[in-house]
């Protein structure tokens, strides 16, 4: 069995109602759900949601939300992993070794069917699988500021390394993570010594968490949308 668990609860702060905010014509958890129907993976799509008016517009895009999460999975503290290891509970899969399960961030907009379809095949020789993206290597060379104002390098050990020398750097780009049951209760972390990451091109990778970023990706992905309607 495959099951695809959506987190979105309602409580949003800095952009409020960001889960069903329109986003090119759509509230934007419509995107990631027709993804995850078109790729034919899964037996089901289920939101874990807090909030009644995100089960209701859901239910009418395909997925369903047969259980709201409890308050204390619902703040701003609440981790992904807590939160799909509950689903696997009301959704009485605890005990189903066989199951996959892949949680799929509700602002995932420019996730692919492809992409969803390497991450499970990963499966086979990791605990999970998750998108991941570059990252520019100058990074290594950053640093902090200390209360005195002095900086403090983060890796001293990169202070007189050539850019082109630094190690190639990745960052998960916030999309999807599959896992079997058995490994989302674990205490593996997701991201670990036992995870496989499916590349993705930063231009596919975008944090949406201010205005700022919402109105980027939407130019964005809408540009992105013209270009393969062209093509």
């Amino acid at each position: 069995m495959k099951i695809a668990v959506i987190p979105a609860r309602g409580g949003s702060k800095r952009i409020p109602k960001k889960n069903i905010r329109e986003f090119a014509g759509k509230p934007i958890i419509a995107w990631p759900i027709e993804v995850a129907l078109a790729s034919q993976l899964f037996d089901k799509i289920i939101v874990s949601t807090d909030d009644d008016e995100i089960a209701n517009i859901v239910e009418t895009l395909g997925a369903s939300a047969p259980f709201r999460r409890q308050s204390d999975l619902a703040d701003d503290f609440a981790d992904t992993k807590s939160v799909v290891v509950n689903a696997i509970k009301e959704l009485s899969l605890s005990d189903d070794s066989s199951a996959d399960v892949c949680c799929i961030y509700p602002t995932s907009v420019f996730l692919t069917a492809e992409l969803l379809v390497k991450g499970l095949k990963n499966l086979s020789s990791a605990s999970f699988s998750f998108a991941m993206t570059n990252l520019d290597p100058v990074f290594l060379r950053s640093f902090t500021q200390t209360e005195e104002g002095r900086v403090k390098m983060l890796f001293p050990e990169n202070y007189s390394v050539r850019t082109q020398d630094l190690p190639k750097i990745f960052s998960d780009a916030a999309q999807f993570y599959w896992g079997n049951v058995r490994s989302w209760q674990s205490d593996k972390p997701v991201i670990g010594p036992d995870s496989v990451g499916v590349f993705i091109d930063s231009s596919r990778a975008q944090d949406i968490d201010t205005e700022q970023q919402w109105l980027s990706a939407e130019a964005k992905f809408l540009k992105q949308r013209k270009g393969q309607l062209r093509g």
